[in-house]
Formats: C-alpha cells, structure tokens, sequence
C-alpha cells in the first residue's frame, strides 16, 4: 500500500491530504489564524468556580471561556502551582524538577473550590479544541508528545504502550527509559518506539526536554492568556505520528514550508528526507493529484459506495447518522441475503474512511441494510474494527443489534471537517438569474484590457473552466497569442475545473487575486 501526504498552501493555511494507494483517507485544514489547537499549553486564569459543576472556566484569551473539569487538575496540581509561582517570583529558579519538593496530592473526589481561586493563574493545556458553541477543554496534567514517547511533568512513572506485546520488549523499554530519563518526569512510551536503539529514544527524549525548558523561560516573562508552549502544526504532527509508516512521497508546493518541513524530518527521521518533494507544476496541486475531485466526491450529504450502493450522511447536534443503501446493487445478486451482506461489506470500508476524512466524532450510528445471518453481521462488525485499527483517533465499535444498527464512538478533539459540495451559481450568486454565458468571454476581454492598459500590470494569470481555457488557447494563432502582439504582455492562462464555465479569476505577477469590481469602480470612478 502506497502512503503519500500532499500539503498546498493557500493564503488562509495548509490544507494536508493523506492518500492510501492514491486514494483520499485524511484532510485536514490547518488554518493561520488557528492559536487553540490540542497540545498547546496556556497561562491561564481562573475566571469562574461552578461548585455544582466541580469544574472552572478558564480564560486563556479565547472569546469563550476553557472548560476544567476537576478530574482534570491532575494528583499534582498543587506542586505545579508552585511550580508556576517560583517560575514568577524567584529568580533563581529552575525549570529542572529533580530539586523540586512534591505537594501532597488532592483528594479524587475532592471538591474543586478547595483547589481553585477566582482570579489564580495556572498553566493549561488544551485536550480538546473548540467546537461549535463551545470553548476550549482544559487539563493541568501537562504533556509534550515526541515522535517515540510522550513526557509528563510532575510525575516519575514510565509506561509502555498496550500495542507492544513483547514481554521482552516491554521490559527492555521501560528499563532503559528510566535510566535516563530526568527525575520527577513521567515517560509514556509510544508504540512506535518498538525495537527503536537507546540513540533515537535518547534523542528524542532530550528535544521535549528542551521543550520545557524553553517553556519556563517563557513563563518567567509571560502575562495572563500568553501561550508558553505550542504544540508543532497540523502538518508537522501528522508527520511525527505517522512517519512511521511506508511514506512513498510527501509533496509540499511552499518552498519556506519545504525548508521547514526538511528541517523537521531531518530531526526525526533523516533517512526519510529523500522522499520529501517540492512541487512546481503549473498546475493547481490538489488538481494534479485528483483531491479536489476527491473531496467534491466524499464531502457531500450523499456518498457513492465502490461497486454500487450509497451512504446518506446526516448531522444532528446529538451525533451523526449513516444510512447505507443498495441502489442499483440490488439488480446484480439473485439471492437478497448475499446482496445485503457484499453491500454492507463496501459500505463499512467507506464509513471507517469518512470517519477519518471528515473528522467525525461523538456518537455514530449506522444503519446498515437487514441481514438474518448472525455470521453476515459479524462479518460487517469484524471489517468495520479492523479498517479503524489505521485511525489515530480511539474508536469504540459495538456489533451491529437486531435493528440492523451499528454503534460508534470516536474520539473528537476538534471541529469536524466539513467542505461546502453544493455550488452556487457563479454568474447569479443564487439569484435565479443569469445573463447569457456568451458574454463571459467579453466580459473577460474587457477585463484584461483595463488591467493591462490602464492598470499597468506587467502580466496576469487567469484561472478559468477547461472550456474557456481551450477557447483562448488553442490553435496556431490563439486568442492568447494575439493579446501577446496586441499588448507585448504575456497573459497566462490555468485551467480549473472548480470553477463554473462563467466564472474566472485574475492574479497578479505576485500572485495575489485582483479584485475586478473594484479594479473597474476605481477606473470609472463609480462609488457603490
């Protein structure tokens, strides 16, 4: 199986696609202007203390307050708010913990008020980013994530993870990592780091170390609400957690976020630095790699299943519901029995792949199609397990009831993904209506001549439909060719199949998009 991650930049953020033997498995969408994303850890303070809900807001500069639950604060909670308060008040204090004296731990049903003040600053960090009306979740059990383990602050215990089932190989982990490890930090050791040499570990474990200690030179200095420690970009974390795997290619079209990303896979994994690329076709990335047409296909209310069949995916605030239907699939198999189970077997690989595609969490239900055979059903269940194995977030799948139901929950940490499918006509924005399509083509005539002569532009690059592209580029003597001898100013032309055949967009020798009504306006000296 073929792993290649696809990062394009855009002037909102880097949208990331992971695909499996060129199939779209994962999209994420991480945005420049996102400052609350998990792992990050905050200076927060204390705005409210809801006693009936054992649990505080915290204000860590989002426009909603953070949520603290009281399970949350963690055993140690004291002793990190000393920590916090000598980083602020004493001079000579260390980010090392080994001199460090413990508090006694809090009770685990103890009572949140006996613990927080209204107005207290502590550090936090986010589990949980902000979904829809809701703000932040918080945590004071504090973690920085490496490639092979996971440090945590104010604690001394080393654990291994469940997946590593060699008892040998348990045992030589753990008592390597709590040789060097430092004192008075935990260490989780992650599944990857399986057979990994001490070298690697070492290293790893001194980076997040680094980490902290950058973190508490920042929070001698920091206000209320700074960020002292960020946790890496989507990007890069999608990079430590899965560079384990057979990566064939990772093709980024940003040269500064080439450089970077070279930097960090240098760091982590050197050998691996090969199949990093930079693309730079003239083509639109995610066009040449066939992702736009991928997420047109899956994002939309109704997804076709390979082989025949259909979901229906819908959203309520409670959770979210799959309907699978056989369609055309129900002409092709005699018997109903073994139509219902090779539908539903197609149907719960797809599922498994939009969990994962639209980052859907909470509570899943799925209504697969009847089956009488309690061994068909326990087939279905057996896939559905096995495809959720590849996710990264935890999953819980129960078999499927009587009611042909299937239930799941999956993890959700951040907003779902969610891609608008459905397109508003570009020439009556919905209106209803539209001018003749045969004007487009004046319509752009008009526009290149204002912006090559009376704007000045040193050369344009026009995004249009396959169509139009065809119009001014082909032939001996192209439309295009004799704007050229026309204007003695070359006029690019892209073809994007996301745009409808009346709309288009003009960029800029920078690259960046014209704005044609208020290119015109200006010209023509019309206010709006």
């Amino acid at each position: 199986m073929s792993n290649e991650l696809i990062i394009n930049s855009t002037q909102d953020g880097e949208r990331i696609a992971l695909l499996q033997d060129k199939r779209l498995v994962e999209f994420h969408h991480e945005k420049k202007d996102t400052n609350y994303i998990v792992g990050d850890i905050f200076l927060g303070t204390v705005k409210k203390v809801m006693p009936g809900l054992n649990a505080a807001f915290i204000d860590i500069g989002y426009h909603k307050d953070a949520f603290l639950h009281y399970h949350d604060l963690g055993a140690n909670i004291k002793t990190l708010n000393k920590y916090v308060k000598a980083a602020q008040t004493q001079k000579n204090a260390s980010a090392k913990l080994n001199q460090l004296k413990f508090e006694p731990e809090i009770d685990k049903l103890g009572k949140i008020a006996d613990v927080l003040k209204k107005g207290q600053q502590l550090l936090v960090q986010i589990v949980k980013e902000p979904i829809s009306t809701k703000g932040p979740r918080l945590s004071c059990e504090l973690s920085l994530a490496g490639r092979y383990l996971v440090l945590v602050p104010f604690s001394n215990t080393v654990s291994v993870s469940k997946k590593i089932v060699s008892k040998e190989e348990r045992t030589r982990l753990k008592r390597l990592i709590t040789s060097i490890k430092p004192e008075n930090f935990g260490v989780i050791i992650r599944t990857v780091a399986e057979g990994r040499e001490v070298a690697e570990l070492d290293r790893d474990l001194r980076n997040m170390v680094e980490s902290w200690e950058e973190g508490f030179k920042s929070l001698k200095i920091a206000k209320p609400n700074d960020k002292i420690i960020g946790e890496l970009g989507r990007s890069s974390s999608i990079l430590r957690d899965l560079m384990n795997e057979s990566f064939d290619n990772i093709v980024v079209d940003d040269e500064s976020l080439y450089d970077e990303i070279k930097a960090y896979i240098g760091s982590i994994a050197p050998d691996k630095v090969k199949i990093l690329k930079h693309y730079t076709g003239k083509t639109k990335t995610f066009e040449h790699f066939n992702i736009e047409r991928q997420l047109k296909a899956a994002f939309g209310k109704t997804v076709t299943i390979p082989g025949g069949g259909y979901l229906v995916i819908e959203h309520t605030e409670a959770l979210h519901v799959v309907d699978v239907n056989s369609g055309n699939k129900s002409n092709t198999e005699t018997d109903q029995e073994a139509t219902a189970l090779n539908v539903n077997m197609m149907a719960a690989k797809e599922v498994a792949r939009q969990l994962r595609l639209r980052d859907i969490g909470g509570i899943i239900v799925v209504d697969f199609i009847d089956m009488k055979s309690p061994e068909n059903r326990q087939k279905v269940y057996e896939v559905v397990k096995e495809e959720l194995k590849r996710d990264r977030s935890k999953s819980t799948v129960l078999p499927i009831s009587k009611f042909g139901l299937m239930q799941i929950t999956r993890q959700r940490v951040r907003p779902e993904q969610n891609i608008v499918t459905g397109e508003v006509c570009p020439t009556c924005n919905g209106t209803g209506k539209i001018s003749a399509s045969i004007l487009i083509t004046d319509e752009i005539d008009v526009a290149v001549d204002d912006l090559l002569t009376r704007h000045n532009h040193r050369s344009l690059t026009l995004y249009v439909h396959p169509f139009l592209y065809s119009y001014y580029t082909k032939g001996l003597f192209s439309k295009q060719l004799k704007w050229f001898f026309h204007y003695f100013k070359w006029v690019k032309f892209v073809k994007d199949t996301s745009l409808g055949i009346t709309d288009f967009k003009v960029m800029d020798d920078k690259g960046e998009e014209i704005e044609l009504r208020t290119a015109l306006t200006e010209v023509n000296g019309v206010q709006e």
